[in-house]
């Protein structure tokens, strides 16, 4: 088994009750993201990750929306969303699958009525932890072969 890198981590989220969180350190498990308010719902959809090329294909439809916007736990400069099921990658002592792509939620129409059809199949792909850790803004990302 080989590693490739293939990127950096650029931001990383949770969502709580009270809406998102930026932090430059997130701790996940094999029940996703701790403190966010998804822990422990689906561990199929336990991570999702995120493309900066996601919110600049946004702006270069002159909709501009912060990082975090699109839910992501995980912001990187690196596009994922070819990556089938069962890919691993690895992000600091992290250990993720790639398990199925995000459709953009409806939700998003609030924000701006052209953001689901235009990102939705761009917004975001979901993972499962396969080995707790911690990754923090600025780690490399490595794709396992």
């Amino acid at each position: 088994m080989s590693l490739v890198k293939v990127g950096k981590v650029l931001g990383l989220y949770y969502s709580t009750n009270e809406g998102r969180v930026n932090i430059d350190e997130l701790a996940l498990d094999e029940k996703g993201v701790l403190e966010d308010k998804y822990y422990n719902k689906d561990i199929d959809r336990s991570v999702l990750i995120t493309s900066k090329k996601s919110y600049e294909l946004a702006s270069e439809n002159d909709i501009e929306i912060s990082y975090g916007v699109l839910g992501e736990n995980i912001l990187i400069d690196y596009n994922p969303y070819h990556l089938k099921p069962g890919t691993r990658v690895a992000i600091g002592d992290l250990l993720l699958e790639m398990s199925q792509n995000c459709t953009l939620c409806k939700s998003f129409a609030k924000v701006d009525e052209r953001l689901p059809e235009l990102l939705k199949n761009d917004r975001g792909i979901f993972a499962k932890v396969i080995s707790s850790g911690t990754i923090c803004k600025g780690d490399n990302i490595y794709l396992l072969n």
